[in-house]
């Protein structure tokens, strides 16, 4: 079953930058008594489809490069749900999946390996909100998190920074066809 999505409104919606975490949830779970709660389940491996589906998205959004397919992507859905390897959470609203976090749950740490939020239900606190319940109800306190963020995406930078996640290290890639010419001779 895949999910469907419908055009977000374009009514302005206020937005803050917190200190910390704890207050940026809080205002994001407070924001209105008139928006619908945002539901959420532990994903299955009946959802890899729906999963499949958000993280093709995720990837044109990221425009990372992992060109995979469809059939890929389902696959290792499938293998990582049933594996146990890592476990998903769905983001309902309004009856519409919205949202979905893929993480791996360690010893001493919780490492979020994809959050994505559907790009018409982005800027209404959805994400602060699905953030508060992972929080809540999924995530025990005590653990270090750690989320990967692609440089060149400065929204996802500004979400994460604005919710407590600090700049911990920069990874450095290279291209097999980007490697230069060097020679291990060169006199210092």
């Amino acid at each position: 079953m895949a999910p469907s999505f419908r055009a977000a409104s374009t009514r302005k919606r206020p937005w803050r930058l917190a200190t910390n975490w704890k207050s940026s949830l809080r205002w994001a779970e407070g924001r209105s008594s008139m928006e619908a709660k945002l539901q959420s389940r532990r994903a299955t491996p009946f959802d890899a489809e729906v999963l499949t589906e958000l993280n093709l998205e995720l990837l044109r959004d990221d425009a990372s490069g992992g060109a995979t397919t469809p059939a890929k992507i389902k696959a290792r859905m499938l293998d990582w749900l049933s594996s146990g390897e890592y476990a998903a959470v769905l983001f309902e609203h309004e009856g519409e999946v919205v949202a979905y976090a893929l993480y791996r749950e360690q010893n001493a740490s919780i490492y979020l390996r994809q959050f994505f939020v559907a790009k018409n239900r982005r800027r209404l606190g959805l994400g602060r909100r699905a953030l508060a319940v992972l929080f809540e109800e999924y995530w025990p306190d005590g653990k270090r998190l750690s989320v990967d963020v692609l440089t060149s995406n400065e929204r996802a930078l500004a979400f994460w920074r604005s919710v407590g996640f600090l700049d911990y290290c920069t990874t450095l890639i290279m291209a097999p066809k980007q490697r230069p010419t060097l020679s291990p001779r060169t006199s210092l």
